[in-house]
């Protein structure tokens, strides 16, 4: 795992003044991501309330000639690829750039203000994978179709996952069309079609992979961490009633398929260093991890420190004016039965080729109280127990004009926090 060293430093700050106690990029994040201002789409940096234009640091010689090529493209494939030296070292590179006052000359007009600017999906996703490592969400969803029963034999031996859609990935802020599929009440004899009826959100968090491996070559745990370009919110939209009707016997389709959700900006696993925490230790009785999903270092240091929220805003609450309602607070690594470096170790366990650039969602992630729950299916308990919001809505799924929004805060004592922006999504009408 990364050490920690300079760049997290929690009396570095910067010249970019909006970045000293911002509450999600301060110097100490640095995130990357692609924007587009009046130039077209650049690769950038978020810090405090701007946006560092790396293609521009590149051309000018402010940063190493030999990433320009890696750097000029409109997505971060390419520089994913180089693996995690190069993106240690132009970490190290920009934190010094940012905080020294000698260099703030050279630097400071290649920053555009992020108000204004329009963000784009990071990469090129040419595969979306999402797993299920969330065992309270597991445990929650199965209750409701195996009370005595809830969790498959398999869950506690294998991560378990499903090959998305790629090509319907999208950044925070596109709406979410209510998906229309066939669905089948339970009391009736055939199935209809038409508009999503129970819409849901999943609260997960999403990593891209960094330098891939050769078809045919395992990607071993203990370098599993290495092939993880950085870290994404990921709102997996699920049509619940579609889901239950058509998911035997292969698994999610069309309930699926037609919108996820990703933030912006990419965190780094560097900047995630200093809010690594040890999995959780698994509960007496279940079976240890097979061999080859088993790390001395990854038990200790494979958890993220990272506290999530879900608000929603209804279309009455817009226009009362009132804030955005938590629907559910909770911590990561409490959720997750599995780690990040099992999960791509597992992906790549058959000899799978991953990419630069592929997309991994963790699966939703609920923790065991009822206020950190990352579904409505769990919050409603199936539609059983709505929701209800301070204005005196209720809620059992999601209703059209309902906007949910996703967001993520990074703390730990001696450490400055960070965070990861927002993914958010509004629920437009069936078309």
């Amino acid at each position: 795992m990364t050490k920690l060293d300079e760049t997290h430093d929690p009396a570095r700050q910067s010249w970019v003044a909006s970045a000293n106690g911002h509450p999600d990029f301060p110097i100490q994040n640095l995130p990357l991501g692609v924007f587009s201002a009046s130039n077209g789409p650049r690769i950038g940096c978020a810090i405090g309330d701007r946006i560092l234009d790396l293609r521009g640091m590149a051309e000018t010689g402010l940063l190493d000639d030999r990433w320009l090529p890696a750097l000029s493209p409109t997505s971060l494939n390419q520089w994913f690829g180089l693996g995690p030296d190069d993106g240690r070292a132009l970490r190290r590179l920009l934190s010094d750039l940012l905080s020294s006052d000698a260099q703030r000359g050279a630097v400071e007009p290649h920053l555009v203000d992020r108000i204004g600017t329009a963000m784009h999906l990071p990469c090129v996703i040419g595969d979306y994978t999402d797993f299920y490592v969330g065992i309270h969400h597991a445990t929650n969803v199965g209750k409701q179709f195996r009370p005595d029963n809830p969790l498959l034999p398999n869950y506690k031996y294998v991560p378990i996952g499903y090959h998305g859609r790629a090509s319907s990935v999208r950044v925070s802020g596109e709406p979410v069309v209510r998906p229309k599929g066939q669905r089948k009440a339970p009391d009736a004899d055939a199935p209809e079609y038409g508009p999503s009826r129970r819409l849901d959100y999943e609260l997960e968090l999403g990593l891209f992979i960094g330098r891939g491996n050769d078809l045919g070559e395992p990607i071993p745990i203990a370098e599993a961490s290495q092939h993880i370009a950085g870290y994404c919110l990921l709102n997996d939209w699920s049509a619940r009633d579609l889901q239950a009707w058509e998911y035997q016997p292969l698994g999610p389709f069309l309930a699926k398929n037609f919108l996820t959700s990703i933030s912006p900006w990419v965190v780094s696993p560097e900047a995630l260093a200093p809010f690594r925490t040890p999995m959780p230790s698994r509960p007496e009785g279940d079976p240890e991890p097979l061999p080859y999903l088993s790390d001395t270092n990854d038990l200790k240091s494979g958890g993220l420190g990272i506290e999530l929220e879900v608000t929603i805003l209804t279309d009455k609450m817009r226009a009362a004016g009132d804030q955005p309602h938590v629907l559910s607070r909770g911590e990561a690594t409490a959720a997750m039965y599995w780690s990040a470096a099992q999960i791509v170790t597992h992906h790549a366990s058959n000899g799978c080729n991953l990419q630069p650039g592929d997309l991994i969602g963790t699966g939703t992630l609920s923790t065991d109280e009822a206020t950190g729950l990352g579904s409505l299916l769990e919050i409603s308990k199936g539609g059983k127990e709505a929701a209800r919001l301070p204005d005196g809505e209720t809620r059992s799924f999601l209703e059209d004009g309902d906007e949910l929004t996703l967001t993520a805060r990074c703390i730990a004592n001696g450490a400055v926090p960070i965070g990861f922006g927002s993914c958010s999504g509004r629920i437009l009408p069936a078309r």
